[in-house]
């Protein structure tokens, strides 16, 4: 076999790959997604399960039921009457001395990242990280409060960023930096996000300016 022959066998395999590998990880996450939340079907009684009602099981149901618990648990939580259970939830929870810590910590950084009050991840920056000169992705998450300014010698404005590890976004570092050392990129946080995940292969489209 000639080495154009094999040249071109490699290109056609490497096209295959990229056609078929984005689709088998797709699967993959849907059916992991799928399957953890029909796990939630365990907790019916054994009489309400699909197996009993209609002989057989149906995949999918547990996505249903927690997408019915979810929309249910936020009607609840909209009202006074439901404000209040959580109130009482919340303080039964922290009057429990290991769970406090794990449940407020949890609960402080779900609040930050889903309300639309908060702060985190509202900014796409460019930073200097891990050492001067080298530059990396990083997503401003708020100003530092004031006991952590206080604990630096010097008057600089200061504040926290995430900067997240790669592939796995979801590991990163929290790292307070000088502001005036951060760039801001022209990028939204998902395009940015994008940007690192794919280890810059995939860059942001920037709009065409019209010529006049």
């Amino acid at each position: 076999m000639t080495p154009q022959i094999k040249m071109t066998l490699k290109g056609y395999l490497v096209t295959g790959l990229l056609v078929w590998l984005p689709l088998a990880i797709t699967l993959w996450v849907l059916n992991l997604i799928v399957s953890t939340l029909d796990q939630t079907l365990t907790f019916l009684p054994s009489e309400w399960r699909p197996e009993s009602l209609f002989g057989y099981h149906l995949p999918g149901l547990g996505v249903i039921l927690s997408l019915l618990v979810l929309l249910g648990t936020g009607m609840l939580a909209a009202n006074v009457l439901g404000q209040r259970i959580l109130n009482i939830w919340d303080a039964f929870l922290s009057r429990i001395p290991v769970v406090k810590s794990i449940y407020n910590s949890v609960k402080q950084v779900s609040d930050t990242l889903l309300s639309d009050s908060g702060q985190a991840f509202n900014k796409a920056l460019l930073v200097q990280f891990p050492h001067p000169g080298m530059w990396t992705v990083a997503f401003l998450t708020g100003d530092l409060p004031n006991a952590v300014t206080r604990s630096f010698a010097d008057d600089e404005e200061r504040i926290g960023v995430y900067v997240p590890t790669i592939p796995n976004p979801t590991s990163g570092y929290f790292v307070m930096v000088a502001k005036k050392d951060t760039l801001e990129l022209n990028m939204s946080v998902d395009e940015a996000l994008k940007y690192a995940i794919s280890m810059g292969m995939v860059a942001p489209q920037l709009p065409t300016v019209a010529k006049s």
